[in-house]
């Protein structure tokens, strides 16, 4: 598809879009009404290069101490953007949008209630009923937001999209945009156009295919808003770096795209050093004939492409790799990968960046995926932590997507897809699922990798024993 050029917006002073460089931007993962923690994060956030800065907000409490935070920010000489990330209470959205530059809401909660994955049939007159309802809960946001001149960024979810639009359109890149385009219709008609769109996933494949819908969704009604690309629940390592690559950089290298988050399971300074490699690469790849020296070589019927660098570098190594190779692989004009290097890494490494490239595309699959969110205010529990014992008590099976989620807000929706998932519900406690259903609940946090191993290993013996 053509490239595609949104119109600029402010961010507070921060212009976006347009012809503007990537803007690069992360999440706090601090408790919110913990002012000193927070203005301590927000800054490491922006001495690693962060433009943008996001802070998980709960409740009306968390709204208000925003203005703490901005405030102490702004003694000490930084005026960086700050976002406030908003689910399920409109009246907080309009709290924060008279103190931050941007508030966050996610279509799929910001009226609708939570899925919980049931049919709901509407006639068309029920369904015109529920976005005028929305429509009516949603001026007074977007009013706030006129008045002291914040923006507004439409967040749509794959694992949150509400049970209306997943009835009528499926759990699909199609619903992930309709939901967009709902409020940006709604948006439209009340004259606000500080809008950034972004379309998520866990899954690189769908999240380009639907943020490539929404992209000519948009031009076919006329808007040209600017998009936020972002991986769900990424992970953490050379998983969650690769994952992340692929499906930001495939866009960015099309020409789609003005700001991205790189979502890891680790401190959040840690995704600005990769966000601004991943753009460095879309960059590159953007500009050089046969970027990574890449070639398709035919054998056996079995098209592989082959890539060629030299870096001492294993996590560049990592990232170029994702996002030269991306577009050919996720087109399927390949089937394999080889990558040369003339370097240090090694051999072993190498191997390991082409299995896990292999596995981010969905052509090969040789280990376990693991997705897991990057933490933020609402996770009471050491999510790095956790993601590393599950990955070590499970590293014998192969084939199992296990989701490591920090909270009830997002965990639920965003693992549906996954065989098991270990999700943090309370300060000390987790549940532990089977797809979508939450089999163990309130297991106290030291038990609770025992349990899902347990748990998975009581269910291969029953329905896959050659997977033990």
């Amino acid at each position: 598809m053509p490239s595609y050029t949104s119109t600029p917006i402010y961010i507070g002073s921060l212009q976006l879009g347009g012809t503007n460089p990537v803007r690069l931007q992360s999440m706090t993962n601090t408790d919110t009404l913990d002012t000193v923690a927070s203005v301590a994060q927000c800054i490491r956030i922006i001495e690693a290069g962060g433009e943008m800065v996001r802070l998980t907000t709960q409740g009306e409490k968390e709204a208000r101490n925003l203005e703490k935070i901005k405030n102490e920010l702004v003694k000490l000489g930084i005026t960086t953007p700050l976002i406030a990330d908003v689910h399920f209470n409109p009246r907080v959205a309009e709290i924060a949008a008279g103190i931050v530059d941007k508030v966050r809401i996610n279509p799929g909660n910001y009226v609708d209630k939570r899925a919980s994955f049931s049919v709901v049939n509407l006639s068309e007159r029920e369904y015109q009923d529920e976005l005028e309802r929305i429509h009516t809960r949603l001026r007074p946001l977007l009013v706030a937001c006129t008045a002291n001149n914040t923006s507004v960024r439409i967040g749509v979810n794959h694992g949150s999209l509400s049970d209306r639009i997943m009835s009528r359109y499926g759990n699909t890149p199609r619903g992930m945009a309709e939901s967009a385009m709902e409020f940006i219709r709604i948006t439209s008609a009340e004259n606000f156009h500080k809008l950034v769109l972004s379309l998520k996933s866990s899954n690189s494949i769908i999240m380009i295919e639907a943020t490539r819908l929404l992209v000519s969704m948009m031009q076919a009604e006329g808007f040209s808003y600017p998009l936020h690309l972002g991986v769900t629940e990424a992970g953490e390592g050379e998983d969650g770096r690769i994952r992340s690559a692929l499906g930001i950089g495939a866009l960015l290298a099309e020409g789609i795209g003005d700001t991205i988050r790189v979502s890891l399971s680790e401190p959040p300074e840690n995704e600005i050093p990769i966000a601004k490699m991943i753009v460095e690469s879309a960059l590159r790849h953007k500009q050089e004939a046969r970027p990574g020296g890449a070639e398709i070589l035919s054998s056996a019927g079995v098209k592989t492409v082959k890539l060629s660098y030299k870096t001492d570098d294993p996590v560049k190594l990592s990232v170029m790799s994702a996002v030269d190779s991306a577009a050919i692989l996720l087109s399927r004009k390949a089937e394999d990968l080889i990558i040369e290097n003339d370097g240090t890494i090694t051999t072993e490494e190498v191997k390991s960046i082409k299995d896990g490239i292999l596995q981010a595309a969905r052509i090969k699959i040789t280990r376990n995926d693991y997705i897991s969110c990057p933490t933020c205010g609402r996770t009471k529990f050491d999510l790095p932590s956790a993601v590393g014992k599950v990955k070590a008590a499970t590293a014998h099976l192969t084939g199992l997507k296990i989701a490591v989620m920090g909270c009830m807000v997002n965990g639920p929706g965003e693992m549906a897809d996954a065989d098991y998932g270990y999700v943090g519900a309370g300060k000390g406690v987790v549940s532990i699922y089977r797809g979508r259903e939450a089999v163990l609940k309130n297991i106290p946090e030291e038990r609770a990798v025992e349990e899902l191993l347990i748990l998975i290993e009581k269910d291969k013996k029953q329905f896959s024993p050659d997977l033990i």
